[in-house]
């Protein structure tokens, strides 16, 4: 999952990142509603995280806008103010969530972890291929009954895969849906970490490279 965290205060807006980045999400950050704007309609995210009150570019207008556009981005709104005529009016922006501060950490995860199940085509509670099973709620992979320890980029890589239901995934996807912004896109981390999932997975191999053009789960392993 992408998000993006729009927060002029620098500690609190670290901190979401870095919680949210454990839980195995993508994430960017802003610290204004310029820079923020701009990244939200530049980058294809599944949650924007996103403070009312910024500089710059107001947290209402990157809401209203987004809102207005034909992405499938979900909105998840921070304020000070958590006064219900603030949470209606927020709604009304085209929020789809609204989260008044102080707010407990594993609330807004829960939260988001909702909101990103909103902004993408349904996919089964459970991915499965052949005798791989994978849980992305509990976080868990298995195949044949035996548990795949997996890092979180290979975890969210094998994810995008079984998504996919056979159809190739190119690196420039992978790397935009399972690390950040701040990844060279010129890196070799995607072939790297896909041939460590192939260790990992073992065999007979689930993933298949298509040269030139990306990955994509064993046409032979359904």
């Amino acid at each position: 999952m992408r998000v993006l965290v729009v927060e002029d205060e620098r500690n609190l807006a670290d901190a979401i990142a870095r919680g949210l980045r454990k839980r195995g999400m993508a994430v960017d950050v802003a610290y204004d509603g310029d820079t923020g704007h701009e990244l939200a309609f530049v980058t294809r995210y599944d949650v924007v995280v996103l403070d009312r009150d910024l500089p710059g570019v107001h947290g209402d207008q990157i809401c209203a806008e987004l809102a207005a556009s034909d992405t499938l981005t979900r909105v998840l709104m921070l304020t000070a103010s958590g006064t219900v005529a603030d949470r209606v009016e927020g709604l009304q922006l085209g929020a789809d969530d609204y989260l008044p501060k102080p707010f407990a950490f594993d609330e807004l995860v829960a939260r988001v972890q909702a909101l990103g199940r909103r902004a993408t085509p349904a996919a089964p509670p459970v991915l499965a291929l052949a005798d791989l099973v994978l849980d992305p709620a509990r976080r868990v992979a298995t195949r044949a009954g035996v548990p795949v320890d997996l890092t979180n980029k290979e975890f969210g890589v094998l994810r995008e895969l079984l998504k996919a239901r056979g159809a190739v995934v190119s690196s420039e996807e992978l790397l935009e849906r399972v690390w950040d912004a701040n990844t060279d896109p010129f890196t070799t981390i995607v072939r790297v970490t896909v041939m460590t999932l192939r260790r990992k997975l073992g065999d007979p191999p689930l993933i298949e490279t298509v040269v030139g053009a990306g990955y994509r789960t064993a046409e032979g392993a359904a």
